[in-house]
């Protein structure tokens, strides 16, 4: 029994960091936010044009941004102060929320100027995920970092739980508008956290990118960096392909919930925020641990057992039993990132961070490109039937992992 409080304690000493603290708590705020507009922006597509293909489209344009700028949002992450560069993007995105809300209480959401405000959603998000990330460790200690990464997982899938929540209530009581309107104004509480912090200049004990170093040279260089260290590589490899076959599922459970479960916005909430709690225990459970963070093998199983959740969620018969399958599904999937994160943020050298990141957090682009394929696939066979491909695919490939690649399932750091 004493053991727990002496894990939680660790598990939480990034807070007693100012600075981090700062960070976690406007990021709490604002990230609540965005999950009141993506489950209502979700709805309003569903509801309003007709379900999963235009759902794809959406998604698709949100993608393009983020694969095409993330590798120059990481290269602009290690050249310019990274804090001023989220200020920045911060306000750039409390634009687009505010022109949403404006053509929500207009009454004018065609798909078109839904999907350009996606396209510059996700041209902000190239650029705000490297250089967040990379903050982190200027942040807290070296020895703290397992802990950040976990406690900035925790609260980006806490907002999952409380969101999707309040998205439902609200959108059931007062319409989407205000959930749009909500977004716009968290912006300010990460705004204002992030001009508090007081940061010093870190030592410059590691190579640093060429003053006059073009973008394109800064690019290329993380590029050859990552290239030349095997391990770096087969993480990068990881992090992007489970998330193309697997995190579609957050999205098409507006999908699930209307089709196959025949369910309103509470019960869509209800489904989103479900996988949210799994997401929150699971980085809570994992986060206590930092020996388990640093370990491939079990960042692989616990990428094994997301597949099988899915599988699971696919063929479960009883309506009712969605919401708990859903929990284990958020639960493995955090797990796993989390595991991810933490080695990669201990590998990395901090010239190259933002870069590094940026290959991961492509990751996130390619999950709209999924989103796509899975709704697609959702349209013509079923939504059942996506699930169900989704859940075989990481299967299979993270049992291919496990058997063709023993330097992965054998890394610890």
């Amino acid at each position: 029994m004493g053991a727990s409080p002496s894990r939680l304690l660790r598990f939480t000493s990034a807070l007693r960091r100012r600075n981090y603290r700062l960070l976690w708590t406007g990021t709490l705020v604002s990230n609540t936010g965005d999950w009141l507009d993506m489950v209502a922006l979700n709805w309003l597509i569903v509801a309003q044009n007709g379900g999963a293909l235009d759902l794809a489209v959406v998604n698709f344009c949100r993608a393009i941004p983020i694969l095409a700028l993330a590798l120059v949002g990481g290269a602009i992450a290690d050249r310019v102060e990274r804090r001023r560069l989220l200020i920045v993007i911060q306000l750039a995105s409390m634009a687009l929320a505010v022109i949403l809300t404006g053509l929500a209480v207009a009454g004018v959401t065609p798909l078109w100027a839904l999907a350009l405000i996606a396209a510059g959603r996700g041209a902000a998000f190239a650029f705000n995920l490297p250089a967040r990330h990379a903050l982190i460790p200027m942040l807290v200690p070296r020895d703290e970092l397992p802990n950040a990464v976990a406690l900035n997982l925790v609260t980006l899938n806490a907002t999952k739980v409380l969101g999707p929540m309040l998205a439902g209530l609200m959108i059931a009581q007062f319409g989407l508008t205000v959930c749009f309107a909500l977004n716009a104004v968290s912006y300010l509480a990460v705004l204002y956290t992030l001009y508090c912090m007081t940061l010093t200049p870190a030592p410059q004990t590691q190579k640093t990118p060429e003053p006059r170093e073009s973008l394109a040279a800064a690019i290329l260089s993380g590029l050859a960096y990552v290239r030349a260290r095997q391990v770096l590589y087969m993480l990068v490899l990881v992090a992007l392909v489970p998330v193309f076959l697997g995190q579609p599922f957050l999205v098409l459970l507006a999908v699930f919930a209307h089709d196959a479960l025949h369910w309103g916005p509470t019960g869509f909430g209800l489904l989103t925020s479900a996988a949210g709690l799994g997401s929150v225990l699971g980085a809570l459970v994992i986060g206590g641990y930092t020996e388990l963070l640093r370990r491939g093998i079990v960042m692989l199983v616990l990428l094994l057992a997301f597949g099988l959740s899915l599988l699971a969620f696919a063929a479960n018969p009883v309506a009712v039993l969605a919401p708990l399958i859903l929990i284990i599904s958020g639960a493995t999937y955090m797990s796993y990132n989390t595991a991810l994160t933490s080695i990669m943020q201990m590998t990395i050298e901090d010239a190259y961070r933002g870069r590094v990141m940026s290959m991961m957090f492509m990751n996130r682009g390619l999950m709209p490109l999924g989103t796509a394929a899975a709704a697609t696939l959702s349209a013509s066979a079923g939504v059942r039937v996506a699930y169900g491909v989704m859940g075989g695919l990481i299967l299979i490939f993270t049992l291919a992992l496990l058997v063709f690649v023993p330097k992965l399932r054998r890394l610890q750091t």
